[in-house]
């Protein structure tokens, strides 16, 4: 069995006093943000985060994991308020699919929205709570923070780099790969990602599944190598917003800066790509005659949408399910390893893509 990594460990690795360790882990004050910045990495590096938290709660007896303690229920973290809410058509289906699998375990649910790391573990009671089940970005603050208090946890559509935890995702990798395929196969080939990679690790991972399929495609034509990266730098990768309104005046200005314009654009979302269409109709560029649209998680505007907008169909409910079904498994299994679960999505084709295929489907 691996030994276990230590604070004085973590300080003798960056040079400073346990002192500082301790308190940047702690998450007291005293040091400063660059300090505290620095022992989280290296107890990242070191595999200290990755060790079994130590708390009061965890020393104890494990919590019940069946129904009959009727105090005792999930806690959703939904932190970014702004755009994941329960009215969302995205996050509001995950947390359906979390709410309608914890009702029939007869677990009791609570939604908290706090955003300030500071106040959370104030506002948790753990002896109230079986365990918790983080929808969308949270923040590393939160997350250490939830650790300390020994709460299990499981990560729906995130994961952080510093606090390993279970996570669920869609397979945003292979389901752009796939979809960038069909387009290059079908003479789709000057293709542009819109989306801001760095909002969101799905979105990171959908513009990597992108980029692999272009440059498989281009690396195959040696002829073509050179064509591979002017199309990859004409993409707009630092898209700001989170809806449609937002969207408008960036397209715009992206594409005036655009020379000629690709044959097809893969954007991260689909409220992303409604947008764009919004844009590409007014300056009266035809879709799909001009260039193909599509999207990616198959919310309800993809279909209801005046041109049906060809996407990544994400079972929302199914991500929710599956988040449950991690979290009592790991308060079942506490020593088990990180699991990362990916589930598959299905592409659906629409009409703002040439694509003519037998497997083609009209779905809504």
């Amino acid at each position: 069995m691996a030994k276990k990594v230590t604070m004085q460990q973590i300080a003798n690795y960056l040079g400073v006093s346990k002192f500082v360790v301790s308190k940047a882990l702690s998450g007291k004050g005293g040091v400063s943000e660059a300090t505290k910045e620095r022992v989280l990495d290296a107890a990242a590096q070191l595999g200290y985060f990755a060790q079994r938290p130590v708390s009061k709660q965890m020393k104890s007896e494990p919590r019940r994991t069946d129904s009959s303690s009727s105090k005792q229920s999930v806690l959703v973290l939904m932190p970014n308020i702004r755009f994941q809410t329960k009215e969302s058509l995205y996050w509001g289906r995950i947390l359906d699919g979390i709410s309608a699998e914890l009702q029939k375990r007869d677990i009791g649910m609570a939604i908290l929205s706090e955003q300030n790391a500071e106040r959370l573990t104030g506002l948790i009671n753990p002896d109230g709570i079986m365990g918790m089940i983080g929808v969308g970005e949270i923040s590393s603050a939160m997350l250490l923070d939830i650790r300390r208090l020994g709460i299990s946890m499981v990560l729906v559509d995130h994961e952080d780099d510093l606090i390993p935890l279970d996570s669920i995702f869609v397979d945003n990798f292979e389901a752009v790969h796939r979809l960038t395929k069909q387009l290059l196969t079908t003479g789709r080939e000057d293709i542009a990602f819109l989306g801001n990679i760095h909002f969101s690790r799905s979105f990171y991972d959908r513009y990597l599944g992108y980029r692999a399929a272009v440059e498989a495609h281009y690396y195959a034509k040696p002829e073509h190598r050179t064509q591979i990266y002017p199309w990859l730098e004409r993409s707009l990768l630092t898209l700001e917003g989170y809806e449609r309104a937002h969207f408008t005046e960036q397209i715009k200005q992206w594409l005036v800066r655009l020379k000629q314009l690709p044959t097809a654009i893969i954007c991260a979302n689909d409220t992303i790509a409604l947008s764009l269409m919004d844009v590409l109709k007014e300056r009266g560029i035809d879709v799909p005659e001009q260039l193909s649209i599509t999207g990616f998680d198959n919310i309800e505007d993809s279909y209801t949408n005046e041109l049906p907008l060809t996407t990544v169909h994400v079972p929302k409910e199914m991500l929710g399910k599956k988040a449950v079904e991690r979290l009592l498994n790991r308060l079942q299994h506490q020593d088990e390893p990180i699991v990362k679960l990916l589930v598959k999505s299905e592409i659906i084709y629409r009409e703002s893509t040439s694509l003519k295929l037998d497997t083609a489907k009209m779905h809504q």
